[in-house]
């Protein structure tokens, strides 16, 4: 592939909100995995993990806890004297946050523990840094996963739509609903599927203000 390919597939990446109702294969979905575990990670830990909720009713549910738990956090509100806040919360966060009620596959993103010889022998005996930065670094890796995921899925075709929506508000039930093991962190959730909508593309913020070089 030469560069002018591969710079329209990063360019023409959207955040696909609106499904068909066509499936995804599972090969499809193993394909995008193959694709997402070449990313770099510090000292080639690869701290990922996926789950593909394949099965619709189970994503319906996880979209109905989450507004649960959005609900409750607009009564909480409310309580406190936000009634604007949690109307707000309610009518844009919320289906912005349950975009993925309709896509075939939800994948959920998983951070697994920052583990190398490094941390071992080196990095741990001197205390080169607090805990909480392994944490840290394992979620860094999986956000690189994560995106070759999303880029490979643009090349085939599909959509997909990362969002922290469930992450944010109900993380805990999602962690039981799907029995995420306790050490690992719940990154993102991608959904997954065939678009039925072509949004344009966003403005993004000019590359001499984003750029600083040091000559």
């Amino acid at each position: 592939m030469n560069y002018d390919a591969f710079k329209s597939i990063v360019l023409g990446r959207r955040s696909i909100r609106k499904f068909t109702e066509e499936s995804i294969s599972v090969e499809d979905i193993r394909e995008l995995i193959d694709c997402a575990r070449f990313a770099p990670s510090d000292t080639n830990s690869q701290t990922w993990q996926f789950i593909a909720v394949t099965n619709r009713d189970k994503i319906k549910e996880i979209e109905q806890f989450t507004w649960e738990e959005l609900r409750s956090r607009a009564e909480d509100a409310e309580k406190r004297g936000l009634e604007r806040e949690a109307r707000l919360l309610v009518r844009s966060f919320g289906p912005y946050a349950t975009a993925f009620a309709d896509a075939p596959v939800l994948i959920v993103c998983l951070a697994t523990p920052y583990n190398s010889k490094f941390r071992e022998k080196i990095f741990e005996p001197i205390a080169l840094v607090p805990d909480h930065v392994w944490d840290e670094e394992g979620i860094k890796s999986s956000c690189l996963a994560s995106q070759n995921l999303m880029l490979a899925a643009h090349a085939k075709g599909l959509a997909t739509c990362p969002m922290t929506g469930p992450v944010l508000l109900a993380s805990d039930r999602l962690r039981a609903y799907l029995d995420v093991p306790a050490e690992c962190q719940i990154n993102m959730v991608i959904a997954l599927g065939h678009p039925a909508e072509t949004p344009g593309q966003l403005a993004r913020k000019p590359v001499d203000e984003i750029l600083t070089i040091v000559d």
